[in-house]
């Protein structure tokens, strides 16, 4: 980390009297890393099971050239986060995470103290890689615990155990990482109240800065969606999820995203960006970007071709783009509310015309009725969720349909 935050300040010293001159747009990064040991049942991200070693050069050097051809399309931005998710990105060797994590500063500003993320499982990382993989540059790191109850994480198809699971976090700590998040899910396949408190009981004792706690949903294209388990009733669930929020907020914990909950400065500031609407460079097998015109203020979604040997070949060209889709005036309330509203806080009124380019005037009425219902509250310019609204949001955002 020191390493990485010393190439940073270097490259402040040289770009900085350049970059002020200019308007430069914040970004995110997020860097995808498709392989892992074995695909679980129930995941429908972009993931594949290693076959053989893994190809680190190989895609490293394919990465960079994919972030340049971004680069060449964003315009000047600045990176102020970055995340490396998956699949498993703690399969690849701190070395590579160090190339990888160099090779971005070289070829983009980064914000001095920048936020760096990095996902682990407990099953694929050895206790002494922790430690170089903050010095490579990684300063945060999500672990997908998902649960410590062995018979539950059998039934999720996870490689690790309850003990290992205890004993990365232990490790992971003692390596020096204090922004930790640990990832746990609910409403699994034969758990009740009892057994998800037990996760979170034990998951407060390591006082780590962020939590991840979400239910277990069933998507297309996994095994679980062709062979559904049996799942907790939607009430038992949802007594689940009162009794570990009353557990996480008497414990100092903030609920301030639907899934997502921190103790206080801690919230991740990349997840964030995303759910203000921010914009975002996506490189990677599969990875998604979210990009803003800077003078029509056009939104472009674009993403990857998924299978990595297609990336590979094609990362940095025209090729590499799995598709691209320009967001039309009609999306955008509801692109912007689904994504401000998961927030606590929700957002400005400014924002809204900031982000997307319309007038308030635009939604003022579907947001007024909504207030009129006691779904949307108001607090001088600021809109959020009132509590009955945080329990309906999928009703809020019905009526930002083509609004």
């Amino acid at each position: 980390m020191v390493w990485f935050q010393q190439c940073l300040q270097a490259r402040k010293y040289f770009l900085g009297n350049r970059l002020t001159q200019i308007r430069v747009a914040g970004v995110g990064l997020y860097i995808h890393i498709p392989w892992c040991v074995r695909k679980c049942p129930y995941c429908d991200f972009n993931s594949h099971e290693l076959k053989g070693a893994v190809q680190e050069k190989a895609y490293v050097a394919a990465l960079l050239r994919d972030l340049e051809f971004d680069l060449e399309k964003a315009g000047a931005v600045r990176v102020e986060t970055i995340f490396l998710g998956g699949g498993t990105p703690s399969l690849f060797s701190p070395e590579a995470i160090a190339t990888l994590l160099s090779g971005v500063n070289d070829r983009v500003a980064c914000k001095p103290g920048l936020e760096v993320t990095m996902e682990a499982n407990p099953g694929t990382v050895e206790s002494g890689r922790f430690k170089a993989f903050q010095q490579a540059g990684v300063n945060r790191l999500s672990m997908g615990i998902q649960s410590f109850d062995n018979a539950m994480l059998k039934r999720l198809g996870r490689i690790h155990s309850g003990e290992e699971a205890v004993a990365a976090i232990e490790t992971a700590q003692k390596a020096g990482f204090e922004n930790l998040n640990l990832d746990f899910m609910f409403g699994l396949p034969g758990q009740n109240k009892a057994k998800a408190l037990s996760d979170l009981k034990l998951a407060v004792t390591f006082n780590p800065a962020h939590l991840s706690h979400y239910q277990l949903t069933i998507e297309p294209n996994t095994l679980f969606y062709q062979q559904p388990p049996r799942l907790p009733e939607d009430d038992d669930c949802w007594a689940i999820q009162q009794v570990c929020k009353l557990l996480l907020e008497d414990h100092g914990y903030a609920q301030y995203e639907i899934s997502a909950w921190a103790s206080p400065g801690r919230q991740c500031r990349h997840n964030l960006n995303y759910w203000r609407f921010g914009d975002y460079l996506g490189i990677g097998a599969g990875a998604h970007g979210k990009v803003s015109g800077a003078g029509d203020k056009k939104i472009t979604r674009s993403w990857k071709v998924k299978h990595p040997k297609g990336y590979l070949e094609s990362a940095g060209t025209e090729l590499s783009l799995g598709g691209q889709n320009v967001l039309q005036k009609i999306d955008l309330p509801l692109e912007f509310m689904m994504n401000l509203l998961r927030l606590k806080e929700g957002f400005e009124r400014p924002l809204f015309e900031e982000r997307t380019g319309m007038p308030w005037s635009d939604i003022d009425s579907s947001v007024s009725e909504l207030e009129a219902e006691g779904l949307l509250a108001l607090s001088e310019n600021r809109v959020f969720c009132s509590q009955k609204g945080w329990n309906f949001l999928d009703e809020i955002l019905q009526r930002f349909v083509s609004a």
